[in-house]
């Protein structure tokens, strides 16, 4: 949600490997699906990334929001599946935890569906149009707050630093959009990306080769800088050209999302492998590196369906008017 690959993956990094490590999940399989994990949030809403992304490109952040939900799921399935498959190769990468009763996991989920709960009245409340995207955010808090008062889970500490963390995204994302605007007025003033348009559009090859040459520069770009950084840098000059391809403005911006966000994960320069390493320095790079490659295959996946069925992008907003 937070837009930052590297913010994902450290804060649940930091969460997650110690449960994990003391259930006895092999690093092998732990460091992967926290490094891989933390793709999900670029894509699914609300995600800083597709609000600076409609914002840049003027499309409408409701649509790009319900456009992310498909592969954002679609992703998340392959992830999955990438883990039982595993799991059913190598037993001990993932051993089996303590027998729970159904009524303890009915109780554990408890937790799930006040955020669950929170989650369809925030994107709900956009689909059906009762709300615009700031709004939306304001009946978010509003309610989380709520839900924490009533469970007694709020405190003064945490609520502070609730705010502090908000403020330097909000920042953050601030002046972001600020250098974009002034990226893209320059850009503007030198034609660049309409003759960068001109120029791929004329040339004798489909469509779908130029696409991939952009999305090799997108994965290439998406190892060493965060992906709404970059994101924030190209789309002025590529999004113009995508456009000019024929494809749909909706649709490409998603595929140019989830290509970025899947560089962070790419050895060698993949920046969420060395956020995981510094969270546990005792798991080698080369461990890391190697269950990386697993959930790689199903990004190439689900990256491959997308541009094979572009229907599962475009079918949600394509319902709102």
């Amino acid at each position: 949600i937070c837009g930052s690959n590297t913010a994902t993956a450290a804060t649940m990094g930091a969460v997650a490997l110690p449960q994990m490590k003391k259930y006895k999940y092999d690093t092998r399989l732990s460091s992967g699906t926290v490094v891989t994990g933390g793709t999900l949030g670029t894509v699914m809403p609300p995600s800083v990334v597709l609000i600076v992304i409609g914002l840049q490109t003027e499309q409408s952040i409701i649509k790009l929001f319900l456009a992310g939900i498909l592969p954002a799921i679609l992703l998340g399935i392959l992830f999955i599946l990438t883990i039982v498959v595993l799991c059913r190769i190598y037993p001990h990468f993932g051993p089996a935890g303590p027998k729970v009763g159904f009524r303890e996991k009915l109780k554990s989920l408890i937790g799930v569906l006040e955020a669950i709960t929170i989650f369809v009245m925030v994107i709900g409340g956009l689909y059906t149009g009762i709300f615009t995207p700031t709004e939306a955010g304001a009946v978010g808090v509003f309610f989380t707050i709520v839900v924490t008062v009533c469970t007694r889970r709020l405190t003064w500490k945490g609520f502070f630093s609730s705010i502090t963390d908000s403020l330097k995204i909000s920042s953050m994302v601030f002046f972001l959009v600020t250098g974009a605007i002034i990226f893209g007025r320059f850009l503007a003033v030198t034609r660049l990306p309409f003759m960068v348009a001109e120029f791929a559009s004329s040339l004798p090859v489909s469509p779908y080769v130029i696409l991939a040459f952009i999305l090799v520069i997108y994965l290439v770009g998406g190892c060493f800088i965060d992906s709404l950084g970059f994101l924030v840098l190209t789309i002025p000059i590529f999004f113009p050209l995508g456009i000019a391809l024929g494809f749909d403005p909706i649709w490409y911006a998603i595929i140019l999302t989830m290509v970025t966000t899947m560089g962070a994960i790419t050895p060698p320069v993949g920046v969420n492998i060395y956020v995981v390493k510094a969270l546990a320095p005792e798991i080698e790079l080369g461990t890391i590196f190697k269950s990386v490659s697993y959930f790689l295959v199903a990004c190439i996946i689900s990256i491959i369906i997308l541009i094979l069925f572009p229907q599962i992008v475009l079918i949600v907003p394509g319902m709102v008017q």
